[in-house]
C-alpha cells in the first residue's frame, strides 16, 4: 500500500501552506498567527469540531468517522512553533521574522497533518473518531504537558496517540522507529561556586574559584566514565564557564557554571542529579568555598509503547516499503508527556540529504509530504477500519 494518489495532488498545496508558515515562524507559545492559519484551514476542511486556547495557543480538530461502532479515538500531533534563529537559507519563502526560524521542521509537521486532516474530513473511511493536535512551544515550553494539563486527553477520551519528526540523513520519506526508550529526558543544571577573591599575584589571600571551578568540570564527567553502568546512556555537559570578573589581574569571587544532563532512564536521572550535588558541594569544600546547585528536571524520557511502536512500523512498511529501527537519541521531545498519558508511538521519517535540524541552512524537504500525510491517514484507517 504506497503513498496514497490523494497526497500526491494535495502536495503543491500542502507544500503553500507549509512555506506561508517558514515565512511566518512564531516562538514558543506565540503560535498565534499559526494557530490561526490552522483553526481555519479545519473550519474550511469541516471538521466537527474545532477547539482553539488548548495549551494557551494550541489548536484540536476532531473528525468523526463514517461509522462509530467501537468508541475507538485515535490523537495525531504536530509541533507548531519554531526557533530563536536567525536563518540563512536564502530561500525565497525565507523567515521575514528576523532572529525566528523554522529550523527543526514543525512548519512541515503542521502541514502534513493539516494535510492528513483535509483527507480524513473528505473520506471519513474509518470506524471511530480522529483528533488532530496542533502543538505550541515543544521547543523548551513544554506545550505537550500544557495540552495535557488542560484535559485534553480526557476531554476527547483520546486512547491513542501518535506523533513523527523529519530527520535529515535519512532517504526522503523513509521510516525508523523503535519501541521502549526513545528520546531523552533533557534536564540542566546550574552552578555557582563562591569563594573569596583577591589579587592574582596573591593567591595565598584567596579562595580560587577559577581553580574550584576547572577541577569541578572535570569531576562531572566521571559520572558518565565512573558512576553509571557502562551500558547505560548519559549525557553530562557544561557548556558554560563564566568567572564574574574578567580582568587578568584579579582572581573571580565567583564561578558560574551551566550544563545539560542526558538520561535515558529515571536510574540515571536520579544518579546525575545526586552526584553532581555530592561533587560540586564535595570540591567547593575541599577549597574552601561553597555551592550553589539549581537542577532543573525538563522534559522527561520518550518512550513508545511496543504494541503501538509495533503498528506504526508496520504502517510505515506499507507506506514506504520499510522501516527501520532507529537509534537512542539523546535530543530532548515534549511528545513523552503525551505518552506519559496514553500509550502511543512517535516515529521518524526521512528529509533527505540536508542540513541537521537547529542549523541555520536547514529547511523541511517539501519531497517528504505525500509520505507524511500518508501515515498519518493510514495510522486512522488501519486502526479503525469500517466494517
Amino acid at each position: 500500500m504506497p503513498v496514497k494518489n490523494r497526497f500526491a495532488e494535495l502536495q503543491t498545496e500542502i507544500t503553500e501552506w507549509r512555506r506561508d508558515i517558514h515565512e511566518n515562524p512564531e516562538i514558543l507559545f506565540e503560535t498565534h498567527r499559526t494557530s490561526a492559519l490552522v483553526a481555519e484551514k479545519l473550519k474550511t476542511f469541516g471538521c466537527d469540531e474545532i477547539v482553539t486556547g488548548i495549551g494557551r495557543t494550541g489548536v484540536v480538530g476532531v473528525i468523526k468517522g463514517k461509522t462509530d461502532t467501537a468508541g475507538k479515538v485515535i490523537g495525531l500531533r504536530a509541533d507548531m512553533d519554531a526557533l530563536p534563529i536567525h536563518e540563512a537559507t536564502g530561500l525565497d519563502y525565507a523567515s521575514k521574522t528576523d532572529g525566528a526560524m523554522h529550523a527543526c521542521g514543525h512548519d512541515g509537521h503542521t502541514a502534513m497533518l493539516l494535510g492528513a486532516a483535509k483527507y480524513l474530513s473528505e473520506t471519513r473511511n474509518f470506524d471511530g473518531t480522529v483528533v488532530v493536535i496542533f502543538q505550541p512551544a515543544e521547543e523548551g515550553g513544554g506545550g505537550g504537558k500544557v495540552m495535557c494539563d488542560d484535559g485534553m486527553m480526557d476531554r476527547w477520551n483520546i486512547q491513542e496517540v501518535y506523533g513523527m519528526h523529519n530527520w535529515p540523513g535519512r532517504p526522503v520519506g523513509s521510516f525508523a522507529i523503535r519501541p521502549g526508550a526513545f528520546f531523552a529526558a533533557t534536564d540542566t543544571f546550574d552552578i555557582t561556586l563562591e569563594g573569596r577573591g583577591g589579587h592574582a599575584a596573591k593567591p595565598q589571600e584567596t579562595v580560587d574559584t577559577t581553580v574550584m571551578a576547572a577541577q569541578t568540570v572535570l569531576a562531572l564527567q566521571t559520572i558518565a566514565s565512573r558512576n553509571a553502568d557502562p551500558i547505560d546512556q548519559l549525557v553530562v555537559s557544561v557548556t558554560s564557564f563564566e568567572t564574574s570578573s574578567k580582568a587578568f589581574n584579579v582572581i573571580p569571587q565567583r564561578v558560574q557554571l551551566k550544563g545539560t544532563v542526558r538520561t535515558l532512564s529515571q536510574e540515571m536521572r536520579e544518579l546525575a542529579d545526586k552526584r553532581i550535588h555530592e561533587i560540586c558541594n564535595g570540591i567547593a569544600a575541599t577549597f574552601g568555598g561553597s555551592a550553589d546547585i539549581t537542577y532543573d528536571r525538563g522534559y522527561p524520557v520518550m518512550v513508545n509503547s511496543e504494541a503501538q511502536t509495533e503498528f506504526a512500523a508496520k504502517v510505515a512498511s506499507d507506506v514506504s516499503g520499510t522501516c527501520e529501527e532507529a537509534p537512542l537519541v539523546m535530543g530532548g521531545e515534549d511528545f513523552a508527556y503525551m505518552l506519559e498519558e496514553r500509550p502511543g508511538a512517535y516515529i521518524l521519517v526521512g528529509n533527505g540529504d540536508t542540513a541537521m535540524v537547529h542549523h541555520p541552512e536547514y529547511n523541511f524537504n517539501d519531497e517528504v509530504i505525500p509520505a507524511g500525510c500518508s501515515w498519518w491517514a493510514e495510522i486512522v484507517e488501519q486502526r479503525m477500519p469500517v466494517a
